[in-house]
């Protein structure tokens, strides 16, 4: 197999883990697979350095100062690899065979690098490329980085730039946990997540591979995270499938909308339970959830709608807080998703301006770390849909 291997600042971060990171790449050399690496700075040496710069500096003087770590980290791992008799290289910004080049606008220039990282992985046979992550350089040679977490970016891009099988992340963790092992008790592995779970996961905390890699990964990529006291980049850890799809999607069927109302209801525990086990006695499945501060909105499908109203109503004149519920019908939900939806500043804006100019009133707005839900008049439904595809495709 084609592996590219991306150790992190834990998994580098003494001279002992070193030394572990270069037995497994060396193992996996043995066993006669091509490996990629790419190496983050050893331990927190980003962050200590970013925190030394207390003076005024420039963006190409900083960035070159905080290269040092994953130049570093290169360095040390093809000397472990070197005294295993693994032939490898190190490669970093203003090296000839450099791979990763970013514009002038310091995006990644696909293209060029997509070439680069395609001679690189024809050379590979016998020869392990250590990489510097986190890094890139421009077309006039100034080092350039990739943002936060952009080690783990280096990884997955190079993975599908170098048709590689498989991209193993090496990390402090076994891989993408049920819970934080450090406040839970008996969590544990996963074994397998797809690429849209893991992406809402990182992007409300879950530091596992940064969101930025991920709309790298396609369906014929395998991506895992595995411990680096594992030892093997070839077994074990969690397994991220599937790819990220962009997608604009209308219901093909109306809901209908029903609001309960009640004083200071984000405040009462268990409210949200109370109100959808209601709904659970008669298997009504609720499309989507909105709350405020005073009232929660169930969207249910419209031929469920008066039953919903009853076993609501129920809840209502059982329980002295609530006041009142209402249904409105029939009302069209109009989904945007895709795995960039978060790093594009203003795309809450893209989808309600339009509409609003063309004077469609806009029912509810409710968004995740991956899509944004519009939910309009039935009868607007196919003027919106093509305002939002007009705006997205």
């Amino acid at each position: 197999m084609r592996v590219v291997a991306k150790f992190g600042g834990t998994s580098l971060g003494s001279g002992d883990r070193i030394e572990r990171a270069a037995d497994s790449v060396a193992n996996a050399v043995a066993a006669g697979h091509e490996i990629a690496v790419v190496a983050s700075a050893m331990g927190s040496t980003t962050d200590d350095l970013l925190d030394d710069i207390t003076f005024e500096t420039d963006d190409a003087d900083r960035a070159e100062i905080v290269s040092m770590g994953e130049r570093t980290s290169v360095r040390m791992l093809k000397a472990a690899l070197s005294v295993r008799d693994v032939d490898a290289v190190f490669l970093e910004p203003g090296h000839p065979d450099w791979p990763v080049i970013t514009n002038e606008l310091g995006e990644v220039d696909v293209e060029e690098t997509k070439k680069r990282a395609r001679e690189i992985a024809a050379e590979m046979d016998g020869v392990v490329p250590i990489i510097t992550g986190f890094l890139a350089e421009d077309h006039e040679g100034n080092v350039t980085t990739l943002g936060r977490g952009g080690s783990d970016t280096t990884a997955v891009m190079l993975g599908n730039y170098m048709d590689a099988d498989e991209v193993v992340i090496v990390t402090d963790v076994e891989g993408v946990m049920t819970g934080d092992p450090r406040v839970v008790e008996g969590a544990r592995n996963v074994g397998r997540i797809t690429v849209d779970e893991l992406r809402n996961l990182s992007f409300r905390g879950a530091e596992v591979v940064a969101p930025s890699a991920l709309s790298y990964k396609d369906e014929e990529l395998a991506v895992r995270v595995v411990h680096y006291q594992h030892g093997d980049l070839l077994r074990g850890g969690t397994r991220i499938e599937g790819e990220f799809e962009s997608l604009i999607d209308m219901r093909e069927e109306p809901l209908a909308c029903l609001t309960i109302a009640g004083r200071a209801i984000r405040n009462r525990s268990g409210i949200l339970s109370q109100l959808a086990n209601a709904l659970r006695e008669e298997a009504i499945n609720i499309d989507a959830v909105a709350s405020g501060m005073d009232s929660v909105t169930f969207y249910v499908d419209v031929d469920v709608a008066e039953t919903a109203e009853a076993l609501l109503h129920e809840t209502v004149v059982d329980d002295e807080t609530l006041s009142s519920v209402t249904v409105a019908d029939p009302i069209a939900a109009i989904r945007v998703t895709g795995g960039e939806l978060p790093n594009q500043s203003g795309v809450i804006q893209e989808i309600i301006a339009p509409l609003a100019e063309d004077g469609i009133n806009i029912i509810d707005l409710i968004t995740s770390a991956t899509s944004v839900a519009v939910f309009v008049d039935w009868d607007d439904r196919e003027d919106a849909l093509e305002i939002v595809q007009g705006r997205f495709d």
